[in-house]
């Protein structure tokens, strides 16, 4: 008797706190934790708890595995979901944010879209060059038509 107090309290209490995620608009993780309470309370539904009861022909356990039904069809409904969206939260943000373009300095001009129906500018005659030897860059930039 006291185990199914504690079962009921349980799924109670998660159930509770599914409402609660639900309400912040998780609404994934608030199937999930609802799916995780209802398991308890469908336990003791089906007689596993007290497993000497008739369960064969009680109509409460068969409530219970009508339960643990509904407790599977969230699960994978849940999984199913997360897998179509790439995965976990941390995941897809994880994602998000590889997948974003690295900073461009202010004055930097856009990329190059490739070449125009015009010739690319020339640049400016040679300038008198220091001691370092800037070919190779003149070198990428012509590649890129800048």
């Amino acid at each position: 008797m006291i185990a199914e107090t504690v079962c009921s309290a349980v799924s109670a209490a998660g159930l509770g706190i599914a409402a609660i995620t639900a309400y912040r608009r998780r609404f994934l993780t608030a199937t999930r934790i609802a799916a995780y309470a209802l398991v308890p309370i469908g336990l003791v539904m089906t007689g596993v708890v007290e497993w000497l009861a008739d369960t064969a022909f009680s109509p409460t356990a068969w409530a219970g595995f009508g339960v643990l039904g509904v407790a599977w069809v969230l699960f994978t409904t849940t999984r199913v979901v997360e897998r179509r969206r790439g995965g976990t939260r941390k995941e897809r943000r994880a994602a998000r944010a590889a997948a974003q373009p690295e900073a461009v300095a202010p004055g930097a001009s856009a990329p190059s879209l490739g070449q125009g129906s015009r010739p690319a500018a020339r640049p400016a005659a040679a300038a008198p060059r220091g001691d370092e030897d800037f070919s190779d860059i003149e070198a990428i930039l012509k590649k890129h038509g800048i």
